[in-house]
């Protein structure tokens, strides 16, 4: 049922866009009959991140709840509005050209109950070309090693999440289309659930708005950037292991195979490499601080939350 602006809805859906007006219509008119099947409590929000073609013509007449930007400022950014001006308990975020199967929505909110965040995960018969989907391997597999467990897909923008947990780290998204892998790893560091349910996506209608070596790059700092608020020692160690261990090396090629000293240069590797353990592990400790202050933060507003409705 869609909601109206006194009902408060259960469940949001964000569709960030801009410049879908190819994609749009068939998404909304395949989202509502999937919705109103659900027999829950509904809205539809999309958020226009200044769209220069007749996609304002469109939303106009869509009976939809419409923000729109003044000028494009990215989708992470109009994610961000959506999450912001979402009033359901559960937020569903799906792009806006026809990538992502509306039908697919029930099944990410049925095992919402069991987690905090569920992704739609990509599969390999999925209508994308062959090098992105080698990409989002690599992501997957690096990600992999940050959180400690297994990440099916990394950048899929198909996902449900609660929507206090995804205020919590909205904060943290950047306003590029490396969101997806930043709530991701937010969510996992900080111990909440992760689940995948596996879909199919669908080759996008119309051009492409990610440049592969440009938004790659961007991807690859977002996790390293993540990585050290949340997990510096993934970072710091191996680094500073390689380090001692090429330090070390090359003084034992000096002394055995040169005939020489020791050297200058393997000390100094050797000295950096216990620098930037250093480093590392006092990383650590402020990343810990961090965390246990937030959450003594949000245990603290659900408390005041929680009196005044008491009272």
């Amino acid at each position: 049922m869609n909601a109206t602006s006194r009902d408060v809805p259960e469940i949001s859906v964000i569709i960030p866009l801009y410049n879908e007006v190819d994609a749009l219509p068939s998404v909304i008119e395949r989202l509502r009959p999937v919705l109103e099947g659900m027999n829950r409590l509904y809205e539809i929000i999309v958020v226009d991140d200044g769209s220069e073609d007749s996609t304002k013509d469109f939303l106009n007449t869509a009976g939809v709840r419409v923000v729109t930007h003044p000028y494009n400022m990215g989708n992470g950014a109009a994610v961000k509005t959506g999450i912001r001006q979402a009033r359901g308990r559960l937020l569903v975020m799906m792009d806006g050209d026809g990538q992502h199967s509306p039908e697919d929505i029930p099944r990410l909110i049925e095992k919402l109950s069991s987690y905090d965040m569920v992704v739609g995960a990509r599969t390999w018969s999925s209508e994308s070309s062959f090098h992105r989907n080698l990409a989002n391997k690599i992501y997957n597999l690096f990600a992999s090693y940050m959180c400690g467990r297994r990440i099916e897909d990394l950048t899929s923008g198909f996902r449900a999440i609660r929507r206090d947990i995804a205020r919590r780290f909205i904060y943290l998204l950047p306003n590029g289309f490396s969101y997806p892998a930043t709530i991701t790893l937010a969510v996992v560091r900080t111990g909440h659930s992760l689940g995948y349910i596996p879909i199919m996506s669908a080759r996008r209608l119309g051009k492409s708005k990610i440049r592969l070596l440009r938004d790659g790059t961007r991807f690859l700092l977002i996790i390293l950037r993540i990585a050290t608020l949340f997990s510096p020692m993934k970072i710091f160690l191996p680094v500073s292991t390689f380090m001692f261990l090429l330090g070390f090396g090359y003084g034992i090629f000096r002394i055995v195979s040169l005939d020489g000293r020791y050297g200058p240069t393997s000390a100094m590797l050797m000295t950096m490499a216990v620098v930037i353990f250093m480093v590392g592990l006092v990383s650590e400790q402020v990343a810990q601080l961090r965390f246990e202050r937030s959450e003594g933060i949000e245990d603290d507003s659900r408390q005041t939350s929680r009196t005044s409705m008491e009272e």
